[in-house]
């Protein structure tokens, strides 16, 4: 299992590519409607796995 700070830097990163995935959708919304509902199909995907990463945080923290 990794550590705590790995995991914290594991949801950072997440949280980052969310971010870029948002800004670049929102910029091809116009041009590329496809490509733009990728891009938002895969932040949902990061965004659920950065919630369960979240949460498995908070238990090892509660744990400590």
């Amino acid at each position: 299992m990794p550590s705590l700070a790995q995991m914290n830097g594991s949801l950072h990163i997440h949280n980052f590519y969310i971010e870029k995935l948002k800004g670049k959708q929102e910029q091809l919304f116009d041009s590329d409607p496809e490509l733009a509902m990728l891009l938002d199909n895969v932040a949902e995907v990061l965004s659920e796995h950065a919630v369960t990463l979240a949460d498995e945080i908070a238990e090892l923290e509660c744990e400590e």
